[in-house]
């Protein structure tokens, strides 16, 4: 019944979930107007003990918010030192000002990134000022990460995100120290060193072989992909208009879109459709439904990549032909 919930909680299958909305002065921090989590329990004793955790751990998170968004004199990101207090932002504000500033436009796979490599330096090291991490904290978060059995490439887009975050917090806010984790040595894991084999001709025939005997959206994005060499993001974000199949020529024009933007600026580009691809954009023209090729994956909002990789490493296509070989390099 209604009202019979600890505070801020519902129940989905039995199960409690802490739902609560974003306050409207500080929704520019965030990509969705309400925070919801799973709590894990059908328990009301325990589901009011996490509802009450969580209400005091978020009411403290938004004070520093609203603290760091006043133009007051000493008091603009006031953190805790070690030595009393500074106006070094932590590395949580760092990275709420990374976001706010360089994620207009950007996919939520950015601000996920984000989210998640602060976490982990948060995790390792603790939320401090950022002034406060050495070099030899970053040694130390490298060989936490390595602890996890991370990859060595892994391990490097981290940092370079934490990189990214602190050079934008020390510029912005005209501090004078050098950034801690510029110049952390990473080896490669032995994981990393292993061989990675170029996809072999026949193995290739035999995906497109199989992609056009199955003949479904999936095996169509597969052969998009195996005569074209374009990202997996790119050719899930096309639209029906960006294929050209009645010219001497047939291509694809790949270009930014609202809910997908490309790697880089000279991503942009036309490419010739042969073999197999043209065999799968006249299958996606033919047949769509939307002005989306995969809508599935996706619509004006989203382009979710991660979902149609999963896809295709369950298809038997792609499981049968690389189950001995490596991605091919893009």
């Amino acid at each position: 019944m209604v009202g019979l919930n600890p505070a801020y909680t519902y129940t989905k299958d039995s199960v409690y979930y802490y739902g609560r909305s974003v306050p409207k002065d500080i929704k520019g921090h965030y990509t969705k107007d309400k925070i919801v989590i799973c709590l894990r329990t059908k328990s009301s004793h325990k589901a009011s003990i996490a509802s009450t955790s969580i209400s005091a751990k978020l009411e403290a998170y938004w004070l520093t918010l609203r603290i760091s968004s006043m133009d007051i004199p000493a008091a603009h990101l006031l953190t805790k030192s070690h030595d009393g207090y500074s106006n070094t932002p932590t590395v949580t504000a760092s990275k709420d000002l990374y976001l706010r500033l360089k994620g207009k436009d950007r996919s939520k796979t950015f601000y996920t990134s984000a989210e998640r490599n602060t976490r982990y330096l948060i995790e390792c090291l603790g939320d401090r000022p950022i002034n406060e991490y050495t070099s030899s904290d970053a040694g130390l978060f490298r060989d936490w990460m390595l602890d996890k059995s991370l990859s060595s490439s892994s391990i490097r887009r981290i940092l370079t995100t934490v990189k990214a975050i602190i050079s934008l917090a020390i510029s912005e806010h005209g501090l004078e120290f050098k950034n801690p984790f510029s110049s952390v040595y990473v080896h490669d894991t032995s994981t990393d060193a292993a061989k990675r084999h170029p996809i072999s001709t026949a193995n290739l025939i035999d995906v497109q072989v199989q992609c056009k005997a199955e003949d479904d959206d999936i095996r169509w994005l597969m052969g998009l992909i195996s005569d074209t060499g374009m990202r997996l993001s790119e050719a899930v974000g096309l639209l029906v208009e960006d294929f050209h199949l009645n010219g001497e020529t047939p291509y694809v024009r790949i270009h930014p879109h609202l809910w997908r933007s490309l790697k880089t600026l000279s991503s942009t580009r036309s490419v010739p459709l042969v073999g197999a691809s043209l065999w799968a954009a006249t299958r996606i023209v033919t047949t769509a439904k939307t002005s989306f090729c995969f809508e599935r994956y996706c619509n004006r909002n989203a382009c979710n990549s991660n979902s149609a990789s999963a896809a295709l490493l369950l298809a038997q296509t792609w499981r049968r032909a690389y189950v001995s070989y490596s991605k091919p390099t893009r």
